[in-house]
């Protein structure tokens, strides 16, 4: 007992144990080494308890908490919950507006031309849906967009298929990190196997354009005065369902030919709108709903139908041009040609009711789709029109192409009408070209 006191002794006064002590034996030595440890315990806590209190001094200055380092340590949970979510794979509801960038896909590791999706992926590692060696290599989330826009092109209802984080406040958060002509509309889960390409029954483009294009070649037209009259909405309406049905659109694209199956196109419906005016400016818009389109396909119908109604082609070249002799089809300003929406049926009807999954429908969406449009899309086309005067521009060409002309002869007006045909810097849609 002597022993043991004197050991707890030694300790508590930060003495050592004197040699006697020393040789008392291996049971003492244990008890001083306890002892020691206990010691040891009792200073880290010391230590922590002396640490809290300046941490807590720091905290309140003045009776207040410190809030930059409580937004700190805010941020520091909410990056961890983050690393810690569970990816599950979604689709996005996606309205653009595609003036200044070089279309919808991205070009990793290119910076000269700037896409939509650039400013995408940036937003989706910046709200940490995403980790960013993600946005480097975008196989790692399973990206997919249903439609490849071209430049120029705008879209009210692109969707994008991918694996993302589900955080707290998603949507909210993607779009505080892009640029208002950006916005994310919607969000649904879907099956781990979906991809939103492969998975799209049709797509629905509209092409917005002034209605002064169908004014006939001779007779003299001001811009803000012509109105379209009903008679010839109605020729327009009639070409326009020529196309509906499966046909051969080798003539409405490049590098395929009249051979190519995949030059084959269901299209299941093409209308044109009521007219209305913006900003003293009368303007109409085309619907074209089909399977899939091929480059500059919806642009080249309906620079076909323009030519047809100003009266420098036949109706029966529509006809004509989709048999294997090749035929000059003028294509039509990019300005005016928006992505309105993509359909997915089969996929509605196996997954859509199971329980587990949404339909793939936005009728909630529809509003804030309508609103967008409003804002960013119209005003942009409308604008462009006045102070570019692209459909103006092209309708000059029109007289250059000769609809009755062979391969060479073609081939020379082409290269005459390049330029004026090209310059507005939009390339139309490309569904499958990716």
């Amino acid at each position: 007992m002597l022993r043991l006191r004197w050991g707890l002794r030694v300790v508590s006064c930060g003495l050592s144990a004197p040699r006697s002590a020393a040789r008392g034996g291996p049971r003492l030595r244990t008890v001083l080494t306890m002892a020691e440890d206990l010691r040891a315990a009792v200073a880290s806590q010391t230590k922590r308890r002396n640490g809290s209190s300046e941490v807590a001094e720091r905290l309140e200055e003045n009776g207040h908490p410190n809030k930059r380092l409580k937004r700190d340590a805010d941020e520091e949970d909410a990056e961890e919950r983050n690393k810690k979510s569970p990816k599950r794979k979604i689709v996005l509801l996606m309205a653009y507006s595609g003036k200044g960038y070089h279309g919808m896909q991205r070009n990793v590791g290119s910076s000269q031309f700037k896409t939509i999706e650039d400013d995408l992926v940036s937003a989706l590692v910046q709200s940490g849906c995403i980790p960013e060696n993600h946005g480097e290599d975008m196989k790692k989330m399973s990206f997919q967009r249903c439609a490849r826009t071209d430049k120029g092109v705008s879209a009210a209802g692109q969707i994008v298929s991918l694996k993302v984080r589900l955080i707290d406040d998603i949507l909210e958060k993607i779009n505080n990190h892009l640029p208002s002509h950006i916005r994310i509309l919607g969000l649904k889960r879907v099956t781990g196997g979906f991809n939103s390409k492969n998975k799209c029954d049709a797509r629905t483009y509209s092409y917005m354009l002034p209605t002064f294009a169908f004014a006939h070649k001779d007779h003299d037209v001001q811009e803000g005065v012509y109105r379209l009259d009903r008679e010839t909405l109605e020729k327009v309406n009639k070409l326009l369902a020529c196309y509906k049905g499966t046909h051969n659109f080798h003539n409405f694209t490049s590098q395929k030919g009249p051979r190519d199956p995949s030059a084959k196109r269901y299209i299941m419906e093409m209308y044109c709108g009521e007219p209305f005016v913006r900003e003293d400016i009368e303007f109409a818009v085309i619907k074209v709903k089909g399977q899939s389109f091929m480059m500059h396909q919806i642009r080249k119908m309906i620079g076909l139908v323009i030519a047809i109604v100003k009266g420098y082609a036949a109706e029966s070249i529509i006809e004509l041009s989709w048999g294997e002799e090749k035929v000059d089809v003028p294509k039509a300003p990019g300005l005016g040609l928006v992505l309105e929406r993509v359909h997915f049926e089969k996929y509605n009807r196996r997954f859509g009711n199971d329980g587990l999954h949404e339909p793939l429908e936005w009728t909630e969406e529809e509003e804030k789709i309508a609103v967008f449009k409003e804002q960013y899309i119209y005003p942009t086309i409308i604008n462009t029109e006045r102070e570019e005067k692209s459909m103006v521009n092209w309708l000059t060409t029109l007289s250059i192409h000769d609809f009755n002309s062979s391969v060479v002869g073609m081939q020379a007006n082409n290269k005459n009408s390049k330029n004026s045909s090209d310059l507005e810097g939009s390339d139309g849609c490309a569904d499958d070209s990716d």
